[in-house]
């Protein structure tokens, strides 16, 4: 059973920067397919970013140039640095794997995925 554990959450203040790992369990992580969702209060789970096995990714508009997502295969780890926050960055953010290759087209469709996180929270202040 592989496990996905999330840390680097907190509070920050506008403008901030936050990164946020994501650990994962299995020797063949580098075959995963990986992503970052999250999920405000009151709100549905909405896709952040995503990285492919061999490095592709893809990101929600409202990212765009200010999160950044990367692996590091020989640590077992997904990261999320997350620059210029803003007060509706503020969620649970959880990581997502699933050993399917998927194209980058359907990075974003939390369906996809069948490993998570149990999320951490990030809070940012206005």
């Amino acid at each position: 059973q592989v496990q996905l554990v999330e840390s680097g959450g907190g509070l920050v203040q506008a403008g901030d920067s936050l990164r946020l790992s994501c650990a994962a369990s299995t020797r063949a992580f580098s075959t995963y397919t990986m992503a970052w969702f999250r999920q405000a209060p009151g709100k549905d789970r909405e896709f952040v970013a995503g990285i492919k096995y061999i490095g592709g990714s893809k990101y929600a508009r409202s990212v765009l140039g200010r999160f950044t997502i990367s692996r590091d295969n020989a640590k077992n780890t997904m990261y999320l640095q997350m620059n210029s926050l803003k007060p509706e960055d503020t969620a649970v953010y959880s990581c997502a794997g699933t050993d399917r290759h998927l194209i980058t087209g359907v990075l974003g469709s939390a369906e996809n995925y069948n490993v998570w996180g149990q999320g951490t929270q990030v809070t940012v202040s206005s």
